[in-house]
């Protein structure tokens, strides 16, 4: 018996002894061996990390006013489980389709139905329903409007079915949103819905936008909840920069307002404008249509809409182009306004080119060909005067045929290739070369400031969000002086009877009353893609110019890509140049700029009559028909009749204007006293009498003074301040003296008879990516004519 109890303590204790030493054994195994790999099992099972999202940078505009944001979002997330144990999934099908539609098709709309049921319907390989399940695209980062419909229906929902959770959640995210919606949508670019920056400003300037991603780890329980006193590991994120545009919203809306007007009228292919400070080159607006909604960039299905044909596009520009010839000849002391020359056509080794007006005007001036936009007054001046050698040196010069270097991405160079001679005398009035509208832009500007050209850019500064403090900052930058600032003002004069010009002025429709406007149209034929010629009835129409002439705030350029005009290219003068009218005065007015009535502070209340139709009248019965609205009637010249008259007949004018008319001429006339006239009236009335005619200073007219230049007579005119006019002694009358007045010019129209309009066409091509098409087409093609 003692035995048995002996062995069987003996077995027990055997058992016990082998257990401890496997459970010692077990635990060094755990402890030493394994120890170091389970503690870090169990630190990663404790500790829980989280990615600390930074928040992108703000884009705002010059006045600090919000363009483009992170804003809160949402996502509809769906729990089919729930839905389908309360008999709900129909009433969730269709209430979430009818909110998140994005159109009214009752097709779209059941489709999108189909698809929230497919989803809540999804099974995983074993047959069970997903969890939760999420409603993309249409239900991804929903803005806040959005979600305050899905909330109501969730109400709606609870109330029906009694219960307080219907399985639809909102997942708090965030997203890119866009303050003006379509509002410079090609300049600011979108983030899609992954937060990645597609194209525009958003993908050019993210290394600066994007910021950097912090961290946070914390130890917790199995239920996920943070431990008390327990250790955690922070990095904050670092929130991206904010970036300050040259853009200024209020004129960027004057662009969108005035291309959208015109776009649903003319219905062009595109239709863009661009507005800057010439004497910066500060971009402060750009627009192109059509345009898209960078908030809902997938409704947009046509890529060609997401273009940004101001940088990214080339197009041979027609007349426009013509500004070069002209500043080239007046900077070579080779433009003289008076000289004659024979309009209408002109032999060059190869080829005869013609005038938009193929029959020409006769014998006519440079002036007045500058003025009717004449071809062939541009291929003497370029060709003959000037020569191919300074020509070409002109055109890089004023930086045609590079990139601007804009700080914007997709910038093209455009083509300039000149190899024959019929090459280079078209390329004097803009055809055979492409250009894209920004260089032109600089060009213009070059002008308008004093010879310069300014380097292009729309970013103005990059800061920090929370200090404000500049983190980098974009000065203007002169890129080289093209012309003399004496040049640029006596263009800016020309350019400025391109306009003021109403009889034959191609620009006329672009005049701003009160303001002295400088500008140059163009209307260009479009090489036919398939063929080795020119497309019938497409044409690009552009206007481009800036004002006020003495201290420019604002250049303006527009152009319309085939608007549809009836196959009468004359119509294009109803297009560009309103757009920019439309533009430059809202502008004007936004920015304070005192118009000449404003200036002059007229306290008598001017009142407004229509000019009659003076020819034929002698002296008294104009002073006679005149006198009735207080208009008083200047002459010019000797004669008993009256045989022309500025303003034009059906004119409105103020009672403080003046009325000039030109009798026959018999021997020297006087030249009237134009002390006091804005310079804009002077040179309407030097227009009139084909006068050459400069300006020195600014304001208004002080006193005037005439003197033999070459062959001709140069009447200059000493501008002061309005302020300063005023304590000038008052001019004694004495009219300066003048050779006669040349013959008077035939009037008429400047536009041709329109059976005649496809003979007339004005070249130029848009977007032609293919530098050796562009050069085989201009060679190959019989030129037409250039408006």
């Amino acid at each position: 018996m003692n035995k048995k109890v002996k062995l069987r303590s003996l077995l027990i204790g055997g058992v016990f002894t082998l257990l401890f030493v496997a459970l010692v054994g077990r635990l060094y195994w755990v402890q030493v061996v394994q120890g170091a790999g389970l503690l870090s099992e169990a630190q990663e099972k404790w500790e829980a990390e989280e990615v600390l999202r930074p928040v992108r940078g703000s884009i705002v505009d010059r006045n600090e006013k919000m363009m483009a944001e992170d804003a809160p979002a949402f996502t509809v997330a769906l729990v089919p489980k729930t839905i389908k144990s309360k008999n709900i999934e129909t009433q969730v099908v269709k209430g979430l389709a009818d909110i998140l539609k994005t159109s009214d098709d009752p097709a779209a709309l059941a489709a999108l139905e189909d698809k929230i049921r497919a989803r809540i319907n999804k099974t995983r390989d074993d047959g069970t329903l997903f969890p939760q399940v999420e409603i993309r695209n249409e239900g991804w980062k929903v803005d806040a409007e959005i979600a305050d419909q899905i909330r109501k229906l969730i109400e709606e929902l609870k109330a029906q079915t009694n219960q307080k959770y219907v399985g639809i959640n909102l997942q708090k995210e965030q997203k890119r949103f866009y303050t003006g919606g379509t509002m410079a949508s090609h300049l600011l670019g979108y983030s899609d819905k992954e937060g990645k920056p597609v194209m525009g400003l958003e993908a050019l300037l993210d290394k600066y936008l994007k910021g950097t991603p912090g961290n946070r780890s914390y130890e917790k329980d199995r239920n996920g909840v943070e431990l008390p006193d327990a250790k955690v590991n922070y990095q904050p994120a670092i929130d991206g920069s904010n970036v300050k545009l040259t853009i200024d919203k209020n004129v960027q809306f004057y662009i969108e307002s005035a291309l959208e007007k015109y776009y649903n009228k003319y219905r062009p292919k595109s239709l863009m404008a661009i507005a800057v400070d010439p004497k910066t080159m500060e971009i402060l607006g750009m627009s192109n249509f059509p345009n898209f909604n960078p908030n809902r960039y997938w409704e947009t299905t046509n890529q060609s809409d997401f273009i940004n044909h101001t940088v990214a596009s080339q197009y041979e520009p027609g007349s426009t182009f013509k500004l070069v010839t002209l500043a080239a000849t007046v900077e070579e002391g080779l433009f003289n306004p008076t000289e004659m020359y024979q309009s209408g056509s002109i032999q060059v080794p190869g080829q005869r080119l013609h005038d938009w007006n193929i029959s020409g005007w006769g014998p006519i001036s440079y002036l007045d060909g500058l003025k009717r936009s004449s071809n062939v007054a541009f291929v003497k001046l370029g060709t003959e005067k000037l020569g191919q050698t300074k020509l070409r040196e002109y055109i890089d010069k004023f930086g045609f045929g590079v990139k601007t270097g804009v700080d914007l991405p997709g910038e093209v160079a455009g083509i300039v290739k000149m190899k024959y001679p019929a090459e280079y005398a078209t390329a004097t009035y803009g055809q055979g070369l492409t250009v894209t509208a920004i260089q032109q832009t600089a060009a213009y500007a070059a002008i308008a400031n004093g010879g310069k050209l300014m380097w292009p850019h729309i970013v103005k500064e990059i800061y920090d969000p929370k200090t404000k403090q500049p983190i980098q900052t974009f000065e203007p930058k002169v890129v080289r002086q093209v012309v003399s600032e004496k040049t640029a003002r006596q263009v800016s004069e020309y350019l400025e009877q391109v306009v003021n010009d109403k009889a034959i002025g191609t620009g006329k429709n672009a005049y701003i009353d009160g303001y002295r406007v400088a500008g140059k149209t163009g209307t260009a034929n479009k090489v036919d893609p398939g063929g080795k010629g020119y497309a019938s009835g497409k044409w690009v129409i552009s206007f481009i110019g800036y004002a006020p002439v003495e201290d420019p705030k604002i250049l303006v350029t527009v152009i319309a890509d085939e608007p549809d005009l009836g196959g009468d290219f004359h119509g294009g003068s109803e297009v560009a140049p309103p757009i920019f009218k439309e533009i430059v005065s809202q502008t004007l007015r936004y920015m304070g700029v005192p118009s000449s009535s404003q200036q002059m502070k007229t306290t008598d209340k001017e009142t407004k009559t229509t000019v009659p139709d003076l020819a034929g009248m002698t002296v008294e019965q104009a002073k006679t028909t005149m006198n009735k609205y207080g208009v008083i009637v200047e002459t010019v010249g000797k004669g008993s009749q009256i045989i022309a008259q500025t303003p034009l007949a059906g004119t409105e004018i103020g009672s403080t204007q003046r009325i000039y008319v030109s009798m026959q001429d018999s021997g020297d006339v006087s030249i009237p006293d134009m002390t006091g006239k804005s310079l804009r009236d002077a040179l309407e009335v030097c227009s009139f009498m084909k006068l050459k005619c400069q300006s020195v200073g600014e304001g208004y007219v002080a006193s005037q003074s005439l003197a033999n230049e070459g062959d001709s007579k140069l009447l200059t005119l000493q501008l002061k301040p309005y302020q300063e006019l005023l304590q000038t002694p008052v001019s004694d009358g004495t009219p300066a003296k003048s050779d006669k007045l040349p013959d008077k010019q035939t009037g008429g129209s400047d536009k041709p008879d329109p059976k005649d309009s496809a003979k007339r066409n004005e070249t130029a091509s848009a977007k032609q990516p293919d530098a050796s098409k562009s050069q085989e087409t201009a060679k190959k093609a019989v030129h037409p004519p250039k408006q």
